[in-house]
């Protein structure tokens, strides 16, 4: 095997268009995302190689397949520098059984590039199917568990390769009847945009939600470059739900091969009755449906097991998971979870361990 730089968005893309399991966040607008934030990247392909045989007498050709991808982020933190696949590590389905192979060869490269870039770990949310298996393949070489995840390690799909009548009877009844109620609602509309502009009129949803939850909101200059890497392929919308001429939810969502991400959402407490957010999901779906994408994805949802009240270490009592009720919408629409193996550490120096402790802090305020 040798891993080599790809520079060609085509090569790219339609190498992922032969992958079962993939996210949005190795294509290849999500790495020029990145680089709009002012992050440096690595976009690297792992080659098989093979000897052909050729005409008579003449030396075997020796061919080399690209077999797997990996998009690699420098995060540059306070707490640390570090190398970052996201939802990485994509592989054509027929190679998995090389899968622990390509890990070493894409390890051996990250330890030469995070030399170079004063990196003290590699960090990487794969995208493999959790299972024993797969575990032990990070295990065996020579990673362990993160202390925090970055991007969901458990998402919730639907498959929407259905009609429309069979979506909605799949659905959570309570869901189904709050979609209806909402049609029937002449006060509520939801309608489309691709404009730049509703960025902030969803930032200021957003920033609410934020300040409701107590979390750290994505930058509103975030925001505005996820819309403007995905925008030129006609990849990413953003829906808003009007109730009596006042936006009360919005959400952002992207589209892309074959599958549509419901990546970012936000609505006003103070209308939280007026199910607006039920019929902007649904009215997602359908466009997913007609720009013919067979999977919609809803991001992240908590784990099913419940949390008892407990006090953490800070003191701050805490009982259900924060997404709890996220999930729960989420949910009603009907569908199944993907579980990914949970997120990876390889360490390479002692300063990773200040960048551990310090995550494990940040993770156990945030009661996931």
């Amino acid at each position: 095997m040798k891993i080599e730089g790809i520079s060609e968005k085509e090569i790219w893309e339609n190498f992922l268009l032969g992958c079962q399991d993939k996210t949005f966040l190795q294509s290849w607008n999500w790495g020029e995302f990145q680089k709009q934030m002012e992050n440096k990247i690595w976009r690297l392909g792992i080659y098989l190689s093979s000897k052909a045989p050729s005409l008579q007498g003449a030396k075997e050709n020796e061919t080399h397949d690209l077999i797997s991808l990996a998009l690699i982020i420098k995060i540059v933190a306070k707490r640390g520098t570090f190398l970052f696949c996201p939802h990485g590590l994509n592989l054509k389905k027929q190679e998995t059984r090389n899968r622990k192979q390509v890990l070493k060869v894409l390890v051996e490269e990250l330890k030469k590039i995070a030399k170079e870039e004063k990196a003290s770990f590699i960090r990487v949310s794969p995208v493999w199917e959790r299972s024993e298996e797969n575990v032990k393949v990070f295990q065996k070489s020579g990673f362990r568990k993160a202390p925090i995840h970055m991007h969901p390690e458990l998402t919730w799909e639907l498959d929407i390769n259905t009609s429309e009548e069979e979506l909605l009877a799949k659905m959570r009844k309570t869901t189904r009847y709050l979609i209806r109620q909402a049609q029937k609602n002449k006060d509520i509309e939801i309608y489309q945009s691709q404009k730049l502009e509703d960025i902030e009129v969803f930032n200021q949803l957003y920033q609410e939600v934020a300040r409701r939850h107590h979390f750290i909101p994505f930058s509103l200059n975030y925001l505005k470059n996820e819309f403007l890497a995905f925008s030129p392929d006609n990849q990413i919308s953003i829906f808003l739900g009007k109730y009596k001429n006042e936006i009360i939810s919005a959400a952002i969502v992207i589209f892309w091969q074959n599958i549509v991400f419901y990546h970012h959402g936000a609505s006003l407490r103070k209308y939280s009755k007026i199910p607006a957010s039920y019929l902007l999901q649904w009215e997602a779906i359908k466009e997913a449906k007609k720009r013919g994408c067979s999977f919609y994805n809803f991001w992240g949802i908590a784990p099913s097991e419940n949390k008892s009240p407990h006090r953490n270490p800070f003191g701050i009592l805490r009982g259900k998971h924060p997404w709890a009720g996220l999930t729960l919408f989420k949910t009603g629409f009907g569908g199944y979870k993907k579980e990914y193996v949970k997120t990876q550490d390889f360490v390479l120096s002692k300063r990773y361990w200040l960048n551990y402790f310090v995550e494990k802090i940040r993770k156990s305020k945030r009661g996931l």
